[in-house]
């Protein structure tokens, strides 16, 4: 075997085995991201199960959507009034 096949056998072992390791290291992160999403799903059905956590949660969320349509609607009867009174935009 002449030294020019010695050494391309050589580049491709290298390339391989540097492409091993870049690829463990993506599994590790694909792992790790995984693993930490899993932790988030177990906390929240645990943090739902918790009867008294959850309803207070859901009425504080309840009143933010409850303020927010109250905003839309004095939003939307001031253009109501200004359209009645020809003062319109467009």
């Amino acid at each position: 075997m002449s030294e020019e096949r010695k050494g391309l056998f050589a580049h491709a072992f290298e390339d391989m085995k540097e492409s091993a390791r870049m690829q463990r290291e993506v599994d590790r992160a694909n792992f790790a991201a995984a693993k930490a999403e899993s932790k988030a799903q177990w906390e929240e059905a645990k943090a739902q199960s918790n009867p008294e956590r959850f309803k207070a949660q859901r009425l504080a969320e309840q009143k933010e959507a409850i303020e927010a349509a109250e905003n839309r609607t004095a939003k939307a009867s001031v253009r109501i009034e200004n359209a009645k009174a020809g003062n319109v935009i467009y």
